[in-house]
């Protein structure tokens, strides 16, 4: 039997990439596991194929955490189409319905807008990632099944209507929006151009969007696939590590602890363990990120009644 090929280094740490148009979210990741010549690598979220910026990536360890990341806030830039309905509600779909936008004027369009801040309800669009008995519903859609979605509770904190384009001032048939948005996990922006469009009785879809910020990552920070391979070249993989963000980035917006080396031994076997400290740092069920006395980062743990630190997910010893 021959020996198992290595295929990959194992690389820990996270990874802010701006993802291009025209590629899937697991296309960006495929590549920049290539580059990195790293062994396991995971997203944190899917950007739709038309979308682009965002698109936090883990690698090794970090996967671990890659859920505080699919429960972080998000901000995103937008424009929507009224109009013109599709049948995916963004620019990829065929269209579905032309309606006439004579007469819609910006006071209109912003009075609408106050009915997609703060906590809302929406149907998740048949052609988004979730998942029906393990099918993800967009590969329903594409076989012409339509099943039952349940409303959802998300919040939009932002909702700005950064410009208005008139269909005259255009010279065409449609008029457009920018809007910014921050929102919660598991906002479909294109399911709020959808329902902006029902509302002023014209349809509408998302011809652009451009994730600004997921959690606490912003695109001032991300690095494209062009710019990795550029700095590549044709030497090791190494060249690009200085990219990479602490394994703790996913969660460094939580409290930390430092154990001493005892409690660090005992937490790193899975066991709970008391601390003085627990008290002073947080309240029953907060969860807190776990330091060893060497600074090294053991993984995450909950904090007890008792004055324990629970671990939840620790990194590999």
């Amino acid at each position: 039997m021959g020996r198992k090929r290595f295929k990959g280094r194992a690389l820990d740490g996270v990874l802010v990439l701006h993802k291009d148009a025209g590629m899937t979210s697991n296309d960006a990741l495929q590549q920049a596991k290539r580059l990195f010549f790293a062994a396991k690598a995971g997203h944190t979220g899917a950007l739709d194929p038309l979308a682009t910026g965002v698109l936090p990536l883990c690698f090794g360890e970090a996967t671990k955490f890659s859920q505080y990341l699919l429960d972080a806030d998000k901000r995103y830039k937008s424009t929507f189409c009224l109009g013109v309905s599709t049948e995916t509600g963004d620019a990829d779909g065929e269209v579905r319905e032309r309606q006439s936008v004579d007469g819609l004027n910006e006071p209109a369009v912003a009075k609408a807008l106050e009915n997609f801040r703060g906590d809302i309800k929406q149907v998740p669009s048949m052609y988004s990632a979730l998942k029906h008995n393990g099918q993800p519903l967009y590969k329903l859609a594409r076989q012409g099944i339509t099943v039952e979605r349940e409303a959802r509770d998300v919040t939009v904190y932002e909702l700005k209507l950064l410009e208005f384009r008139s269909a005259k001032a255009l010279g065409e048939e449609y008029a457009e929006l920018d809007v910014e948005v921050f929102c919660s996990k598991g906002t479909y922006i294109r399911s709020i151009a959808e329902d902006l469009g029902e509302l002023l009785g014209c349809g509408a879809h998302v011809s652009m969007l451009h994730r600004m910020a997921a959690g606490p990552f912003e695109e001032a920070s991300a690095v494209s696939l062009e710019q990795l391979a550029e700095e590549r070249g044709e030497g090791l993989a190494e060249v690009l590590d200085h990219h990479l963000l602490a394994t703790d980035a996913p969660v460094a917006q939580l409290a930390s602890i430092v154990l001493q080396d005892d409690s660090a031994y005992y937490f790193k076997q899975g066991n709970a363990v008391m601390d003085a400290q627990v008290y002073r740092i947080g309240d029953e069920g907060d969860m807190v990120r776990v330091f060893d006395s060497a600074e090294r980062f053991l993984g995450v743990a909950e904090l007890t009644d008792d004055g324990r630190v629970a671990p939840k997910r620790l990194l590999a010893n």
